[in-house]
């Protein structure tokens, strides 16, 4: 009897989800609710679950496939199960021989539609001891990284494919010794060349073919720019640089862009995009070229708001337990504006237009990694305190990196703060399936005409991105305004008005 593991319910308006990374392989023994598997979606990455126990009888999604939600993973056999497991992981499962007790390091599998990788990184060299499942080294496709562990206990005693080769589905990687009774001695280990000069923290490991050649040609570290992953030399970075040295001229620098001076190559630093950075810049392509998008821009005298501030939030906060900052205040404006004005709070589904009688406010938010929009539902029903509150917890959680799907997903509109980054004007993206964002920037000191006085005023520019598709000019300048009036005149929003 077989248990099949699925994909999990990935949230609102999300259909699919790239296989990441397997933790089990075929015929490992697992628990129930233990970690098989991670799926990476255009938002957040989900971890799924054993839903019983018993063993991993095969993996129909391998890494870098995308699937849809509910779809087959894989199959779980009861401990007991008799039926025969297939012969496709034969080789997966058992580790190909390759005599005298050493045993092949063989690529893994990449996954549906990958047929070849890339070396990026051994985490070992040759002669050293290693542990069975311990990681030796890490290639990469077009998809996503896979690391390889080693396939049994012993020595390794050969790489055969080393960093920077590019290997098919079925090629060799290396060979580990003395894995069944220890009768092979470790290969004496290649005396080291000088260690050269690290780059950043001092973390990344060159190639060793690299420090070999490099310590060959009597060039320092400085003097080469690495292309390899996180900046790490190869073989070929010191042959180029062997050779612009050899120029009577500085030659540019030999990769796949614009010709840049060795001078200034060797300045800079390459480092590969983040998952959760590819698809931020995915995302706001796909925004762009999907909407008709538009921004209106308005200023707003914040005199009103920052007095009522300074006057209460020291009694706000001893009784609410948080500070009174000016999102709460725009969240309130905004919730009052989407009211008069509701396909700002819209979206387009087809050939429909999806109106929504509630408000769930999304909150941009940045965080090292990138930024991400968690979102506080029913923004529109909750108190001057619970969106405090809310803001404050989200932000905490999204700069922990702990926020669930669930909390980035629904949201029918959005504020996104750039004033706290000192931003005086800019025109925020809009965030699908959205129709309106709002962006808020820095409070500014300006000579302002008031009553035929000029008087200086602590002002701050909006600017209102709305989806054109949907919502007409007239709609979006009269958010803007209502948005004003309320923030210049908070007794407003206590009436209603």
């Amino acid at each position: 009897m077989t248990t099949e593991v699925r994909v999990p319910t990935l949230g609102e308006s999300v259909t699919e989800a790239t296989v990441a990374t397997w933790f089990k392989k075929p015929g490992d023994i697992v628990a129930v609710d233990e970690m098989l598997c991670e799926l990476e979606t255009d938002k957040v990455t989900v971890e799924v679950p054993s839903p019983a126990a018993g063993k991993l009888a095969d993996i129909v999604a391998a890494e870098g496939e995308t699937v849809g939600v509910d779809a087959l993973l894989a199959n779980i056999a009861e401990t007991g199960d008799a039926t025969p497991e297939p012969a496709a992981r034969t080789e997966e499962a058992r580790p190909a021989k390759a005599g005298n007790g050493a045993v092949d390091i063989m690529v893994p599998t990449l996954g549906e539609s990958v047929t070849e990788a890339t070396v990026s990184t051994w985490f070992k060299a040759v002669g050293d001891s290693v542990s069975q499942d311990e990681m030796l080294c890490e290639l990469e496709t077009d998809k996503v990284s896979v690391e390889v562990p080693a396939p049994a206990a012993g020595v390794l005693t050969e790489i055969t494919a080393p960093e920077g080769a590019t290997v098919d589905a079925s090629a060799r990687l290396g060979v580990i010794a003395g894995a069944a009774d220890g009768a092979v001695e470790p290969a004496p280990r290649p005396e080291a060349p000088a260690a050269a000069p690290a780059r950043g923290t001092g973390d990344i490991e060159d190639a060793p073919s690299a420090k070999k050649a490099m310590a060959e040609a009597g060039i320092s570290r400085d003097q080469v720019t690495g292309t390899g992953r996180d900046g790490r030399v190869m073989k070929d970075d010191v042959a180029r640089a062997v050779a612009a040295a050899a120029q009577p001229a500085p030659a540019p620098a030999s990769i796949p862009r614009a010709p840049v001076p060795a001078d200034d190559a060797a300045r800079e630093e390459r480092v590969k995009m983040t998952r959760l950075r590819q698809t931020i810049a995915k995302r706001l392509k796909d925004s762009q070229n999907t909407a008709a998008m538009l921004t209106t821009y308005n200023e707003v005298d914040m005199t009103e708001v920052m007095a009522l501030r300074n006057r209460y939030k020291d009694e706000f906060e001893k009784k609410h337990g948080v500070r009174l900052g000016f999102m709460s205040f725009f969240t309130k404006a905004c919730c009052h504006a989407l009211k008069e004005v509701p396909e700002v709070n819209a979206e387009i589904d087809g050939t429909d237009i999806v109106y929504k009688n509630f408000v769930h406010m999304g909150v941009a938010a940045g965080t090292p990694t990138g930024l991400v929009v968690p979102v506080i539902r029913d923004a529109d029903s909750m108190s001057f305190a619970e969106i405090e509150k809310a803001i404050a917890e989200k932000g905490r959680r999204a700069r922990d990196g702990k926020l669930s799907m669930a909390e980035m997903q629904g949201g029918t509109f959005t504020l996104s703060n750039g004033g706290v980054y000192g931003s005086l004007m800019s025109s925020p993206i809009l965030n699908p399936p959205q129709s309106g964002i709002l962006g808020m920037h820095k409070i500014q000191d300006r000579p302002m005409a008031i009553n035929g006085e000029v008087v200086i005023r602590p002002m701050m520019y909006l600017a209102l991105s709305y989806d054109h598709r949907i919502v007409d000019g007239k709609g979006a300048v009269t958010f803007l305004v209502r948005v004003k009036e309320a923030l210049e005149d908070p007794r407003r929003l206590l009436m209603d008005l």
